[in-house]
């Protein structure tokens, strides 16, 4: 199984998967890294990692289905199987979402279906749990289909919400449970363990 990694920024999740696959010898190569950005820092990282790096951006593009046709070939083009997004900032093309269905990961730090949707992430998703006084939040593993922070969940972990959490000290404490949560996700996911049912995912022995 070869996967792409889609980020838009720094890529320490995107290192993070890289080394856990590398280290734990999953069944899957760490084969393509693409970004929407020229100055993402994952592009170094990519480098220092000895995988191919390509950059699409959306605004390169008159429309989205030019988007999607773009990233499809580059997907096409390096054979890959699924694809983990790490701080990918667009909305997968519904066109790459057909194509890579119940095979496109994504990780979300809240627990989804509350505080998700188009504008909720990084510090804007924390923020919000604190505003509205929630007691417990995480992070979530999830299958992507064409609405944001809304496919299959594949995997879950809750974190309790201090009364002394500000937005920044509640970010590294989610922070620290996301990397091996999507870790864990994508070992099972990799080993074939995975079965998807409409919206119920089975962890399969």
């Amino acid at each position: 199984m070869r996967i792409a990694f889609f980020v838009s920024g720094n890529g320490s999740t995107f290192e993070h998967l890289v080394r856990a696959m590398r280290m734990e010898q999953m069944p899957a190569a760490p084969a393509l890294l693409l970004c929407s950005s020229k100055k993402a820092v994952a592009l170094d990282r990519a480098k220092n990692l000895e995988i191919e790096s390509r950059v699409v951006r959306r605004r390169d593009f008159l429309d989205t289905s030019e988007h999607a046709d773009a990233l499809l070939n580059v997907l096409r083009e390096s054979k890959i199987d699924a694809i983990c997004l790490c701080g990918y900032m667009e909305l997968v093309p519904p066109q790459v979402v057909t194509e890579f269905r119940h095979r496109i990961i994504n990780i979300h730090p809240a627990l989804l279906p509350a505080f998700g949707g188009q504008g909720m992430f990084g510090r804007h998703v924390h923020e919000a749990v604190i505003a509205y006084g929630a007691k417990i939040t995480g992070a979530t593993v999830h299958f992507v289909d064409e609405e944001y922070d809304h496919g299959p969940v594949l995997a879950q972990q809750a974190l309790a919400v201090l009364p002394t959490d500000t937005p920044e000290s509640l970010a590294v404490r989610v922070q620290e449970i996301e990397k091996s949560l999507y870790v864990g996700a994508l070992r099972l996911f990799t080993k074939g363990r995975v079965k998807i049912d409409g919206r119920k995912v089975t962890i399969l022995s």
